[in-house]
């Protein structure tokens, strides 16, 4: 009888033991589905432009976005107001966007990013001016190229500045809208500054000294590359006839030149980041078809507007005179460049002074073009009154006898740095232009002759390739290339 007592006890004993052995059995895999739910949903995630050491445009409503999983609102905290939690919802496709109000100047800041038991916190972030530095190679020229910047001086070493950071895009092509990129931002310091853009660093430099206020600079360029690339795909599709323009373009070795791809990959993810302004330096890999560079070149300015949701500031240079280029190439770009100047809150700056050697389409004079983007900035969208940056410009033309007399809109008489005023020519009905002999009047006007040009018609200054300016103002401006003939 006891023996067949610990036989049914044994029994039992085994089917309990059995039983836990079951449940465990049961209840492992389904801790392991729960775990791998919980490694498995998206990660709270932000774009690169969004990180520390940033820069956000101050006083302003900044839009702040990224990823996360749609079960959860994403609860953002700023430490300048830590009072009022911002609260976004990300859709089905996970993304989500806010907007936060800005204060003025200041910091650094932090920002608290929290979905779920997910968090993010950014770190040493400051209000100021954001600008965007895009182009081709004259922008992307920096500390590092061997050409060397002839006027940096010791800026490198002297470059340390906290209220100064870079955000590099890295460089990136496609065919459709990224809403990421590749970068990082970085406090100015003579380690960081070498690979930042010399037109660029001498531009925010001079904004951060003359205002004060901390300078945030995204740096978007690619050498070589055509208008075309940088211009958003829907403005093409409202206009066939830009993209019959922008095809004419041939295929190169240095860069993509199918429209809409530098955009795509490059301007595209920084578009909602809300900015001052832009500064652009690009049109040499254009003078191929000048003629388009015009409408080309608006079209990308108001697709920008559009894409930023802002009618952003636009201030650009004039490409260099440069010996490289065919026919009248040069000059007619640097005249369609100049179209552009019919939008609202454009600027241009004339460089044509600062080429170092005339057969280079990389002069290396960089400093000075910085300020001078700078200079214009500060006067227009800083109220910094006491700067002039506006350089002399055609302004009328008369003829008497075998004479042309051009005046100009310019701060003070213009005067000349040569022994002769050189790069006039005349032409009359037959529209073949002579070299001219220019002198300046006691009035300022500019006197023009040509023993070849009995009746004056048509005056044309600079308008070559490769001529540079010999008039300038007070200031040192020189005064714009024209002609006054449509021919």
């Amino acid at each position: 009888m006891k023996i067949e007592n610990e036989n049914v006890a044994s029994v039992e004993s085994r089917c309990c033991l059995n039983r836990e052995t079951m449940i465990k059995q049961l209840i492992v895999p389904v801790l392991w589905c729960i775990a791998l739910c919980v490694q498995a949903q998206p990660a709270l995630r932000l774009p690169s432009v969004i990180g520390n050491h940033a820069v956000l445009q101050q006083s302003s409503p900044v839009k702040l976005w990224g990823w996360a999983p749609g079960s959860w609102p994403v609860k953002i905290s700023c430490s300048w107001n830590p009072t009022d939690t911002v609260v976004a919802q990300p859709g089905k496709d996970c993304s989500w966007s806010a907007v936060v109000n800005t204060p003025k100047a200041g910091g650094p800041y932090t920002i608290t990013f929290i979905s779920d038991k997910q968090r993010i916190v950014i770190d040493d972030i400051l209000t100021g001016e954001v600008w965007l530095c895009s182009g081709q190679s004259n922008m992307e020229f920096n500390f590092t190229w061997s050409q060397g910047v002839l006027d940096a001086g010791d800026a490198v070493a002297q470059s340390a500045n906290k209220s100064i950071r870079f955000f590099q895009v890295t460089r990136a092509y496609d065919h459709y809208p990224q809403a990421n990129c590749q970068g990082e931002w970085k406090v100015c310091s003579p380690e960081t500054v070498a690979g930042m853009s010399a037109v660029g660093y001498f531009f925010g430099k001079k904004l951060n000294e003359t205002t004060g206020l901390p300078v945030g600079l995204i740096a978007s360029y690619w050498g070589g590359s055509a208008v075309q690339t940088w211009i958003p795909q829907p403005v093409l599709e409202r206009r066939p006839e830009l993209v019959q323009l922008a095809d004419k373009i041939q295929p190169v070795s240095w860069a993509p030149t199918a429209s809409s791809l530098l955009y795509n990959g490059m301007i595209a993810p920084v578009a909602p980041y809300r900015m001052a302004g832009v500064i652009w330096y690009q049109g040499e890999a254009n003078t191929d078809f000048p003629q388009d560079y015009g409408a080309l070149f608006t079209s990308m300015i108001t697709g920008w507007r559009e894409a930023f949701r802002q009618e952003l500031p636009f201030y650009y240079v004039q490409i260099a005179p440069c010996s490289c280029y065919s026919g009248l190439n040069g000059a007619l770009l640097r005249e369609q460049q100049e179209t552009a100047l019919a939008l609202p809150q454009t600027g241009m700056i004339t460089v044509g002074d600062l080429v170092d050697n005339i057969r280079d389409i990389h002069p290396k004079l960089k400093k000075e073009v910085g300020n001078r983007l700078a200079n214009m900035v500060l006067k227009e969208r800083y109220a910094k009154s006491d700067i002039q940056p506006y350089a002399p410009r055609f302004a009328a033309f008369k003829t008497e006898k075998n004479r042309a007399v051009v005046s100009v809109t310019s701060v003070g008489r213009l005067t000349c740095k040569t022994k002769t005023i050189a790069n006039f020519q005349l032409a009359g009905d037959d529209r073949v232009f002579y070299p001219a002999v220019a002198l300046l009047d006691r009035m300022g006007h500019i006197v023009l002759t040509a023993k070849e040009v009995k009746a004056p018609v048509a005056v044309r200054y600079c308008f070559t390739n490769d001529a540079m300016p010999g008039l300038f103002d007070v200031n040192g401006l020189p005064l714009v290339p024209f002609r006054t003939d449509k021919w």
